[in-house]
Protein backbone atom coordinates (compact mmCIF):
# COMPACT_ATOMS: atom_id res chain seq x y z
CA UNK A 1 0.00 0.00 0.00
CA UNK A 2 3.13 2.24 -0.36
CA UNK A 3 1.01 3.75 -3.42
CA UNK A 4 -0.92 5.67 -1.55
CA UNK A 5 1.75 7.36 0.53
CA UNK A 6 2.13 11.19 -0.38
CA UNK A 7 -0.01 10.88 -3.21
CA UNK A 8 -3.46 12.32 -2.60
CA UNK A 9 -3.48 16.11 -1.37
CA UNK A 10 -4.98 15.78 2.06
CA UNK A 11 -7.43 18.59 0.93
CA UNK A 12 -8.61 16.23 -1.66
CA UNK A 13 -8.77 13.54 1.01
CA UNK A 14 -11.07 15.72 3.33
CA UNK A 15 -13.19 16.62 0.18
CA UNK A 16 -14.12 13.32 -0.92
CA UNK A 17 -14.85 11.98 2.77
CA UNK A 18 -16.93 15.44 3.22
CA UNK A 19 -18.75 14.35 -0.41
CA UNK A 20 -19.31 10.90 0.92
CA UNK A 21 -20.69 12.10 4.54
CA UNK A 22 -22.61 14.10 2.40
CA UNK A 23 -24.10 11.25 0.18
CA UNK A 24 -24.76 8.86 2.79
CA UNK A 25 -27.22 11.55 4.82
CA UNK A 26 -29.60 11.16 2.70
CA UNK A 27 -29.54 7.30 3.16
CA UNK A 28 -29.51 6.75 7.25
CA UNK A 29 -31.56 8.51 9.58
CA UNK A 30 -30.36 11.87 11.25
CA UNK A 31 -30.90 13.12 15.01
CA UNK A 32 -34.07 15.90 14.93
CA UNK A 33 -31.49 19.08 16.14
CA UNK A 34 -32.98 22.55 15.36
CA UNK A 35 -31.64 24.05 12.23
CA UNK A 36 -30.00 27.12 14.21
CA UNK A 37 -28.24 24.86 16.59
CA UNK A 38 -26.75 22.64 13.80
CA UNK A 39 -25.55 25.79 12.19
CA UNK A 40 -24.14 27.31 15.29
CA UNK A 41 -22.27 24.25 15.94
CA UNK A 42 -21.08 23.42 12.67
CA UNK A 43 -20.23 27.53 12.18
CA UNK A 44 -18.17 27.29 15.54
CA UNK A 45 -16.49 23.97 14.71
CA UNK A 46 -15.46 25.30 11.29
CA UNK A 47 -14.46 28.83 12.92
CA UNK A 48 -12.12 26.32 14.81
CA UNK A 49 -10.76 24.33 12.07
CA UNK A 50 -9.69 27.60 10.64
CA UNK A 51 -8.01 28.62 13.26
CA UNK A 52 -5.77 25.22 13.15
CA UNK A 53 -5.30 25.18 9.37
CA UNK A 54 -4.33 29.06 8.84
CA UNK A 55 -1.84 28.66 11.91
CA UNK A 56 0.04 26.01 10.80
CA UNK A 57 0.46 27.67 6.82
CA UNK A 58 1.16 30.82 8.73
CA UNK A 59 4.08 29.46 10.64
CA UNK A 60 5.33 27.48 7.61
CA UNK A 61 5.34 30.44 5.56
CA UNK A 62 7.00 32.38 8.67
CA UNK A 63 9.91 29.45 8.38
CA UNK A 64 10.04 29.73 4.55
CA UNK A 65 9.47 26.35 4.35
CA UNK A 66 7.08 24.49 2.00
CA UNK A 67 3.69 23.61 2.94
CA UNK A 68 3.30 21.01 0.07
CA UNK A 69 2.39 18.06 1.77
CA UNK A 70 3.08 15.59 -0.90
CA UNK A 71 7.06 16.44 -0.30
CA UNK A 72 7.93 16.43 3.52
CA UNK A 73 11.67 15.69 2.14
CA UNK A 74 11.74 19.16 0.46
CA UNK A 75 11.19 20.49 4.17
CA UNK A 76 13.89 23.16 5.21
CA UNK A 77 13.03 23.92 8.80
CA UNK A 78 11.33 21.46 11.52
CA UNK A 79 9.03 23.83 12.37
CA UNK A 80 7.88 24.05 16.10
CA UNK A 81 6.62 26.62 17.08
CA UNK A 82 3.20 28.45 17.13
CA UNK A 83 0.90 26.41 16.79
CA UNK A 84 3.20 23.48 16.52
CA UNK A 85 3.88 23.66 20.08
CA UNK A 86 0.48 22.23 20.61
CA UNK A 87 0.22 19.93 17.32
CA UNK A 88 2.59 18.14 14.84
CA UNK A 89 -0.20 18.03 12.41
CA UNK A 90 -2.45 21.50 13.10
CA UNK A 91 -3.51 21.90 9.71
CA UNK A 92 -4.73 18.30 9.53
CA UNK A 93 -6.37 18.62 12.67
CA UNK A 94 -8.24 21.54 10.88
CA UNK A 95 -9.20 19.33 8.25
CA UNK A 96 -10.82 17.02 10.71
CA UNK A 97 -13.10 19.63 12.14
CA UNK A 98 -13.93 20.72 9.23
CA UNK A 99 -15.37 17.05 8.61
CA UNK A 100 -16.79 16.97 12.34
CA UNK A 101 -18.44 20.45 11.38
CA UNK A 102 -20.09 18.59 8.47
CA UNK A 103 -21.28 15.49 10.81
CA UNK A 104 -22.67 18.00 13.02
CA UNK A 105 -24.64 20.19 10.50
CA UNK A 106 -25.87 16.46 8.90
CA UNK A 107 -26.87 15.87 12.65
CA UNK A 108 -25.69 12.50 11.88
CA UNK A 109 -23.72 10.09 14.08
CA UNK A 110 -22.59 7.89 11.41
CA UNK A 111 -21.44 10.51 9.59
CA UNK A 112 -18.59 10.88 12.27
CA UNK A 113 -17.22 7.71 10.94
CA UNK A 114 -16.00 10.28 8.23
CA UNK A 115 -13.66 12.01 10.66
CA UNK A 116 -12.43 9.07 12.09
CA UNK A 117 -11.92 7.74 8.36
CA UNK A 118 -9.99 10.77 7.72
CA UNK A 119 -7.45 10.54 10.61
CA UNK A 120 -7.01 6.92 10.14
CA UNK A 121 -6.17 7.74 6.15
CA UNK A 122 -3.96 10.68 7.18
CA UNK A 123 -1.79 8.38 10.30
CA UNK A 124 -1.16 5.45 7.62
CA UNK A 125 -0.82 7.39 4.51
CA UNK A 126 0.53 11.04 4.96
CA UNK A 127 1.35 11.44 8.26
CA UNK A 128 3.74 8.02 8.54
CA UNK A 129 5.69 9.18 5.58
CA UNK A 130 6.15 12.74 6.61
CA UNK A 131 7.56 11.68 9.74
CA UNK A 132 10.02 9.40 8.06
CA UNK A 133 10.94 12.05 5.84
CA UNK A 134 11.25 14.37 8.53
CA UNK A 135 13.48 12.13 10.78
CA UNK A 136 15.67 11.56 7.63
CA UNK A 137 15.80 15.50 7.39
CA UNK A 138 16.23 16.55 11.06
CA UNK A 139 17.36 13.46 13.12
CA UNK A 140 17.47 14.00 16.72
CA UNK A 141 15.89 17.46 16.85
CA UNK A 142 12.86 15.71 15.06
CA UNK A 143 12.81 12.93 17.44
CA UNK A 144 12.84 15.13 20.46
CA UNK A 145 10.10 17.29 18.60
CA UNK A 146 7.67 14.21 18.32
CA UNK A 147 8.48 12.86 21.70
CA UNK A 148 6.89 16.37 23.17
CA UNK A 149 3.96 17.25 20.81
CA UNK A 150 1.47 15.02 20.21
CA UNK A 151 0.54 13.65 16.76
CA UNK A 152 -2.97 15.31 16.44
CA UNK A 153 -3.96 17.30 19.69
Amino acid sequence: MHTLENKIPPPLVASLIGAAMWLLSFYVPSIAVAEWVRIALALTITALGAFFCLSGAVSFRRAKTTVNPLKPETASALVSSGIYQYSRNPMYVGFALFLVALAAYLASPVALLGPLGFVLYMNRFQIAPEERALKALFGAEFQAYQARVRRWL
